[in-house]
């Protein structure tokens, strides 16, 4: 009996100091059975791991991440939004429209919780609620391999290689995590039935919304103070590497209802009447194109301002990225377009923005590169305004991260009217209603902003 007291507790001693006879790997060391399980936001709330009222500054970690998170961060409420009117009306009508995998209410329906909520049924290493939201799993991955190991120093690399940590100091990886929900997968999206029932468009940003969350983490010891601007490049690349893949999805499946108007300018249709005098679309020479009037046409919001990043970068790219989504939009813009044309071009174009994502996440930054960059799509303004409302607000919300980054990293100061210009150019999105978005008038504030930043001048968009 004492031989085999003896031999257990040499036994919890190896398994408490992690002792070994032989040479082993981080990956042979992890317990396969806790791969891929989920503790819940309650494992980080301790005031001892992220759940600190107050900042600590021994070390990079601020230990208050959990804190800020929970009582700023609008990911936390996603769940409790389920519950309320517009997500009950949202509801009744989709469920009256016999749409799939609703549940019995909005805050129960497997649709809504994939992106509102932690939601990993048979993936619970301990008891948690739905309640917290988009909470530090839905972004970090599941715990269960890394959760007592993370705290140890240099650990994140392995976390990361061999026990599932989502590596979202990498901007490439960060900006995938993000766009699962805010603009979808294979298992999970937003269509034009959602939208119609009251769901709004999705659109993102990634520079733009992490500064207004605010974030809880702080930039790794060797980024650059750039950072927010290369941020910005990589978050457009992989949006419009994810939205033209989920193109392709929709067009290449048979079994997929098409055109998906989702893909298209919700406010080509969904816009204010007024007298045709009157009517920016009616009077611009360029708002039609080539494309036949009346046919909804593509939503360029996720490529016009990219478009604008790639030529000042990599002009060779920039021609067939040009190329491979022109040829997505003409096929988009009529009423029959070829599904399966469609589908093919838009993969390639996928593909082309996944590797400039690569070039982008490698590419250096300076004050020089971020001016450049705000006065290209400044002028670009008669493009940008013409392409529509979420195109607009894009590029509102680009310049915006463009002169925040400028100014707070050493550019210098902007000047009291490019701040002006480009707060009345943000004003526009803030408190007008979408559909009575006008181009001409975006065009005014936009080209007033490109003058303030001494850009070049460019013809005029339309007139009332």
């Amino acid at each position: 009996m004492r031989l085999k007291v003896c031999w257990l507790a040499f036994l919890s001693f190896l398994l408490l100091f992690n002792v070994s006879s032989s040479s082993t790997t981080p990956a042979e060391t992890a317990t396969p059975s806790k791969s891929g399980l989920y503790h819940g936001p309650g494992s980080c709330a301790a005031s001892s791991c992220h759940g600190n009222v107050q900042p600590q500054h021994q070390t990079r970690v601020l230990q208050n991440e959990f804190s800020t998170w929970i009582a700023q961060d609008k990911h936390a409420n996603a769940y409790a939004v389920l519950s309320n009117p517009v997500s009950q009306h949202m509801y009744r009508i989709l469920k009256t429209g016999n749409s799939q995998g609703l549940g019995n209410s909005a805050a129960d329906s497997p649709k809504c919780l994939a992106c509102h909520a932690l939601y990993v049924p048979d993936k619970h290493a301990q008891p948690f609620g739905l309640e917290d939201g988009v909470s530090c799993e839905s972004c970090h991955g599941p715990s269960s391999g890394w959760l007592e190991t993370h705290t140890h120093k240099d650990s994140h690399a392995d976390s990361v290689k061999y026990k599932e940590m989502v590596d979202l100091r990498d901007l490439k990886t960060r900006s995938t995590q993000c766009l699962t929900c805010h603009v979808g997968t294979a298992d999970k999206w937003v269509d034009h039935e959602m939208i119609a029932a009251g769901h709004p468009d999705l659109m993102f940003e990634i520079t733009y919304f992490s500064y207004r969350m605010p974030q809880h983490w702080q930039s790794h010891e060797g980024d650059s103070p750039w950072r927010s601007v290369q941020a910005w490049g990589v978050g457009q690349a992989v949006g419009l590497r994810d939205s033209m893949y989920r193109v392709a999805r929709r067009a290449g499946n048979p079994d997929k209802p098409w055109p998906e108007y989702a893909e298209l300018d919700c406010y080509a249709c969904h816009h204010s009447l007024t007298a045709a005098a009157d009517s920016w679309r009616l009077v611009s020479s360029d708002y039609y194109g080539k494309r036949r009037p009346g046919n909804p046409p593509y939503n360029e919001s996720r490529v016009v301002v990219f478009k604008d990043l790639v030529g000042e970068l990599y002009p060779d790219l920039a021609k067939q990225l040009n190329q491979d989504v022109w040829q997505v939009a003409d096929q988009m813009n009529k009423l029959n377009g070829n599904r399966q044309e469609i589908a093919a071009s838009a993969n390639r174009a996928a593909e082309l923005a996944n590797q400039i994502a690569d070039k982008l996440s490698a590419q250096s930054y300076d004050p020089a590169l971020t001016m450049r960059l705000m006065r290209r799509i400044a002028s670009n303004y008669p493009q940008i305004a013409n392409a529509g409302y979420g195109a607009a607000a894009q590029a509102a919300m680009t310049l915006d991260d463009l002169s925040r980054a400028y100014q707070q990293n050493g550019g210098g100061e902007m000047g009291a009217n490019v701040s002006s210009s480009i707060d009345a150019l943000n004003k526009m999105f803030k408190e007008q209603n979408p559909s009575a978005y006008n181009a001409a008038q975006f065009s005014d504030r936009m080209q007033n902003v490109s003058k303030a930043l001494g850009g070049r001048a460019s013809s005029a968009a339309g007139s009332n």
